[in-house]
């Protein structure tokens, strides 16, 4: 029996006949590290980087326990977003096949009485989005998590770290205080092992890899600098030489708004790059329809929002285009995530503007002790298509103003306020004034910590220096 296969990890023989079949062979180090102490009772902290198999980490070990103690509502797996919700329902179905094992994802965007036939059907494990799942519990009560066995918080440091407390806080008044509660992300955060909504008991079992990088070495890591006024060029002059080079391959182009995300796929449809696009405002049936299409590769590339930065494991993505950076470091991390993955090659590129995102880059390599490299682009490209790039982006937005995409963000928070039983004008007037405030402290920190171009972190790079020279004369 060997340290490096799957039979040393006290698995039965049907979940290793089933890997099999799946064509595992060898397991991750999180596998290796955390299964033995889940099957042994502990609670579980694990943390390792996208595409390590995180989630046969715990799916695993959670059906080898359903088997010897077949019944309903066994596990409750609590994730961010739709997309990844649907993806592991989709390993725990296929890994449990074996044994019948029922699955029911609950996440919003279809029919709520839909959901709850659903779960009255009595499923052994319960895949759900926070909001959701405590619309259910609050709602009704044909059905109960009283007798739950397993606990897991997929992605966790964005799952506790306090934009669905609300949420989370409902649904551990109708969980077990007994319980194995399981905790996975790519990083871990103190909110995780720390969580007063759901506390770890005192023994539990941490495990995060061992490494100073915290993405993969197989990931080619790039950054192209761009002015103000030309991000939307250097992106497409970007993608039509990638294509070029690499016709069949699959790309990921993150963007940080709806708006930005609808109106960057309208963009490039019309310039001739057809895609698809995901974001938070599409149906339930168009993002599943949307995702499809993308994983399938029919259509090659996809423009999302920060909805698709997590777990999301599409192997074939050969490229990851961040159109706009992430809010945060740590997301810059799962968006690359989504390249590059088990064990395969792949390719990052990050478009900075000069000189005003080089404090984001010096974050960002801080967090991933890494140097990024300077993916080199035809400027005289960039300026050619200006013009062109420039229209169409101002049809689609006419487009765009046309089919009311204001009025549906309005609506959707309205249809949210009335679903927790809130007086929607008054919370909208209220929305209203918090965003006006939120604007005003922006723009207040703004001028606080605004910098000298030369004072920003990395204007000495030596790896800037023709564009600092540049940058300095235009001024002069």
């Amino acid at each position: 029996m060997s340290a490096d296969k799957f039979d040393s990890l006290g698995l039965s023989p049907w979940v290793l006949r089933q890997i099999d079949k799946l064509g595992l062979r060898t397991p991750t180090p999180i596998q290796r590290s955390c299964i033995p102490e889940i099957l042994a009772g502990r609670d579980c902290v694990g943390a390792a980087k996208t595409g390590s198999g995180k989630t046969f980490a715990f799916a695993l070990p959670i059906l080898q326990k359903l088997a010897e103690d077949p019944r309903s509502y066994f596990a409750l797996v609590l994730t961010p977003t739709h997309e990844l919700a649907h993806q592991i329902s989709e390993q725990f179905s296929v890994a449990g096949q074996p044994m019948g094992c029922r699955v029911c994802v609950i996440t919003g965007g279809t029919d709520q009485l839909y959901e709850s036939q659903r779960l009255m059907n009595r499923p052994h494990v319960v895949v759900a989005m926070p909001g959701r799942l405590a619309d259910h519990l609050l709602g009704c009560n044909t059905f109960s998590l009283r007798g739950l066995e397993f606990l897991v918080v997929d992605e966790a440091d964005r799952m506790l770290a306090g934009g669905f407390d609300e949420h989370l806080a409902a649904i551990a008044k109708f969980l077990p205080e007994k319980r194995q509660n399981l905790f996975f992300s790519a990083t871990i955060r103190p909110e995780v092992t720390s969580s007063a909504i759901f506390p770890l008991h005192p023994d539990a079992f941490q495990w995060s890899e061992s490494t100073p990088v915290a993405t993969v070495e197989t990931l080619d890591q790039r950054y192209i600098l761009c002015a103000e006024y030309d991000r939307d060029q250097v992106l497409v002059e970007t993608l039509r030489r990638f294509r070029e080079e690499h016709p069949g391959s699959s790309v990921i182009i993150f963007t940080n708004t709806k708006k930005d995300c609808q109106l960057l796929s309208m963009t490039l449809n019309e310039i001739g790059f057809s895609n698809v696009c995901l974001h938070g405002f599409m149906k339930q049936r168009e993002r599943v329809a949307a995702l499809a299409q993308f994983k399938s590769s029919h259509v090659k590339t996809l423009i999302a929002t920060d909805v698709a930065s997590r777990g999301l494991d599409i192997p074939a993505v050969e490229l990851v285009l961040n159109h706009r950076l992430p809010k945060f470091p740590h997301e810059y991390v799962h968006r690359v995530g989504r390249t590059a993955r088990a064990g395969r090659s792949g390719l990052a590129i990050s478009i900075f503007r000069f000189p005003k995102d080089l404090e984001f880059l010096a974050k960002i390599e801080e967090t991933i002790n890494t140097k990024l490299k300077e993916m080199p682009i035809d400027q005289r490209m960039v300026e050619r298509i200006f013009m062109q790039v420039s229209v169409t982006k101002r049809e689609a937005e006419i487009k765009l103003d046309n089919k009311d995409f204001e009025e549906r963000k309005s609506n959707y928070r309205r249809i949210k306020w009335v679903e927790q039983g809130l007086d929607p004008e008054e919370e909208e007037a209220k929305f209203q004034r918090e965003k006006k405030a939120r604007i005003a402290a922006r723009k207040a920190e703004m001028r606080k910590n605004r910098r000298k171009d030369t004072d920003q972190p990395l204007y000495d790079d030596e790896r800037f220096a023709k564009v600092k020279k540049k940058h300095l004369s235009g001024k002069t």
